[in-house]
């Protein structure tokens, strides 16, 4: 499955993941409004057997995009030590 990737502005370390370029159709309304207007990255093929940054499950994100139409990727919390 290709899987194109955009980044958030708006939200630094987000990324959206779609099936389809620049097809926004399935994303909530709500969702764009959080993210901002999105920037394409870049696209790659998503296989079962691809290693993602930040330990992603690329089978998970392939069946998040299938039923959804997309995947949102949120920056890891960081680890607030005092």
């Amino acid at each position: 499955m290709q899987c194109y990737v955009y980044r958030s502005r708006r939200k630094p370390g987000s990324f959206l993941f779609l099936p389809e370029k620049d097809n926004f159709v399935r994303v909530p309304e709500v969702l764009l409004t959080i993210f901002g207007v999105p920037e394409f990255s870049f696209d790659f093929e998503l296989s079962a057997d691809r290693q993602l940054v930040l330990k992603l499950d690329a089978t998970e994100i392939r069946r998040v995009m299938q039923e959804n139409g997309f995947f949102l990727q949120l920056p890891p919390k960081e680890d607030l030590h005092c």
